[in-house]
């Protein structure tokens, strides 16, 4: 597994303590289609929380959210919508996040939470 790899499935699972120590139930991890895949899919019990999780090292390069693109928010807005067919969801109300974790060699990790980034 490429180091990249690590880092990222190391910020999903550090995303998804995150969440659930805020009381969020965890539904979904990194659920695939055809479409792509979505990080994340929670619930606060009054709606569907769907999360992109970006994990970078350092800001070097910029903020992980930056990532976090047109074409990547509309992919999401895709696979979610795939998502509630598969899982056989009618109407519910549907929250976009982004979890920006950071994890810094030597550093404490640090995860911003965008809540309905879009």
């Amino acid at each position: 597994m490429a180091a990249k790899d690590v880092l990222g499935r190391r910020g999903e699972d550090l995303a998804a303590r995150y969440l659930e120590q805020r009381g969020l139930v965890i539904l979904s991890r990194n659920w695939r289609c055809r479409h792509g895949e979505i990080d994340l899919v929670a619930t606060d019990s009054d709606r569907l929380v769907v999360c992109e999780v970006k994990t970078r090292s350092s800001t070097w390069f910029g903020e992980p959210a930056e990532a976090v693109d047109a074409r990547k928010v509309s992919r999401i807005r895709l696979v979610t919508n795939a998502w509630l067919q598969a899982h056989q969801v009618r109407w519910v109300p549907v929250r976009f996040d982004v979890l920006a974790v950071v994890a810094e060699p030597g550093a404490p990790v640090v995860v911003h939470h965008y809540e309905a980034a879009f």
